[in-house]
């Protein structure tokens, strides 16, 4: 599976911006998603993961209550709505995609991936 994201940009502290991923090549319902945010100098880590249903979803602790993560499996596509931006979520956003039927969140865990959308965060 091909993964496009986009969405990313300059915002102000206390902003909003909604990241989109486009799949391509095979059938998106049958992998989880994941966001992952990797920030200089450090590890990359996952925000939110949620299901091939969209069911089930994952938050990380810094994100609860201002990221949500959907889906919409007829557009092949995967959304990560991120309100109330500190400067802290500056990073270089990644969505994802894994074939377990388990929801995961481990960065090894996914073997597609996209090329990443710059956030940054001005305070």
């Amino acid at each position: 599976v091909q993964l496009q994201a986009s969405g990313g940009g300059l915002v102000q502290a206390g902003g909003s911006l909604r990241l989109s991923c486009a799949a391509s090549g095979r059938t998106f319902s049958n992998y989880n998603m994941g966001w992952f945010r990797q920030a200089p100098g450090k590890d990359r880590e996952c925000v939110a993961a949620i299901s091939r249903s969209g069911n089930t979803t994952y938050y990380g602790n810094s994100v609860k209550g201002r990221f949500t993560i959907s889906r919409d499996n007829a557009k092949n596509t995967v959304y990560l709505q991120v309100n109330s931006l500190k400067s802290e979520d500056t990073a270089v956003y990644y969505c994802a995609a894994d074939r377990s039927t388990v929801l995961r969140t481990r960065v090894l865990a996914y073997g597609y991936w996209g090329q990443g959308t710059l956030v940054t965060v001005s305070s």
